[in-house]
């Protein structure tokens, strides 16, 4: 058992996920974010005014004092940014919600995000931290640097493009049982996955996360009042975040260049390492996992650094389609369909299917699910995970 004194302290009380077809949002970000706090306030059993606390992340543009006077809260007390690429920092995010809350600083804290084309456009293009080499010679999405890194993974490190097919097949067959899924009722075949169009090799159509219009809220509380509102909390275990050094400063001439960030350089442990050693459990003890894939290699990759997945020839043997479906398989992954067959709104929905886990509420539920864990975009310049548990993990 740990001895971080953050192990269990605050727990996930109120959910709330909202999502639409790209373009098709009904109202912008600011009202999509209000209408997602308050329904997870409701969730939770609390008025919305009760929240002192709010975190975002990837430079959404509503901040907490903004959302507080809207809401009508009395005293905001915390209002913070999670600055780092993309979904990189989401479980930061929900990190530092529990930080805030297990240091005195607030009681209440929503996490949140939202997103609508008619307000900001799409991510396709995301300069914000490739370097000049990268663009002038044309390489300016999220896709071509991810397909990169993971065309080395399968090359040098030997992993099986079969297991990235396994992967996307997978959430494909999870959304076939989520209502709300934007796959559901549109199955995928291996063969019809094969036949789709190159993006950027290795990258086909179907290893790409769709873009979304929504918005996603989750409600942090301290461990004592968490049970008092509800007989279900999501206790945070643990969380840990950061950004590899060759990653976020030299690009691309770190020596760890299949990594998806998470692990340890030069003999220092690594992001994976830190969430184990603070919530005192390791991979064997995970039920279920929520893995943000913008792309299917990164996801493969970032299953790889955390330890539930060997390295090599031998991933091909744990990602199978069966090995990684909910009630079938030892590694459940992405129950809801995830950013590839249910929805994205940059990765925070994934978060919530985490926690739909310990509550047993999720279309594909792990039976007896106890840990939850939870990981933010792999191979951004900034990641981050969370490990949730039910409350006998305590």
């Amino acid at each position: 058992m740990s001895a971080n004194p953050m192990r269990g302290a605050a727990a996930v009380v109120g959910i709330a996920e909202l999502h639409y077809r790209r373009g098709q949002a009904p109202h912008g970000e600011l009202r999509m974010t209000l209408d997602a706090i308050v329904r997870a306030c409701a969730d939770a059993g609390i008025s919305p005014r009760r929240l002192d606390g709010f975190v975002s992340y990837a430079g959404g543009g509503h901040d907490g004092s903004m959302l507080g006077a809207a809401l009508g809260v009395d005293d905001v007390r915390w209002s913070t940014m999670m600055w780092g690429g993309g979904g990189g920092t989401v479980a930061a995010a929900i990190n530092t919600a529990a930080v805030a809350i297990a240091a005195g600083q607030a009681e209440c804290v929503v996490v949140y995000r939202s997103m609508a084309q008619a307000d900001t456009g799409r991510l396709g293009y995301a300069k914000y931290f490739y370097g000049p080499h990268y663009l002038a010679h044309g390489v300016g999405s999220p896709a071509q640097v991810c397909a990169l890194r993971t065309q080395r993974l399968l090359e040098h490190d030997g992993v099986p493009r079969s297991g990235m097919r396994a992967f996307v097949l997978a959430a494909y067959r999870h959304a076939q049982r989520n209502p709300t899924a934007q796959a559901y009722g549109k199955p995928l075949d291996e063969q019809t996955y094969e036949n789709s169009r190159l993006i950027t090799e290795p990258f086909h159509l179907f290893d790409c996360s769709r873009e979304s219009d929504g918005a996603v809220a989750m409600v942090l509380v301290s461990a004592g009042l968490a049970r008092e509102l509800r007989p279900d909390p999501a206790y945070v275990l643990a969380g840990a975040q950061g950004a590899p050094g060759g990653y976020s400063a030299l690009i691309d001439n770190d020596d760890l260049y299949t990594s998806a960030g998470f692990a340890g350089a030069a003999g220092r442990p690594g992001v994976a390492d830190r969430l184990w050693a603070a919530a005192g459990l390791g991979p064997a003890d995970v039920d279920v996992t929520q893995v943000y894939e913008n792309f299917s290699g990164p996801a493969v990759s970032a299953l790889i650094d955390h330890g539930l997945v060997p390295p090599g020839p031998a991933a091909g043997e744990v990602l199978t389609v069966d090995n990684l479906t909910a009630g079938i398989g030892a590694l459940p992954v992405n129950t809801s369909g995830g950013n590839l067959a249910d929805s994205f709104v940059n990765g925070m929905g994934l978060a919530v299917e985490a926690v739909r886990q310990i509550r047993g509420t999720s279309t594909n539920p792990v039976a007896g699910a106890k840990v939850s864990l939870f990981i933010g975009g792999p191979m951004a310049p900034l990641v981050s995970s969370t490990l949730f548990g039910h409350h006998d993990t305590l």
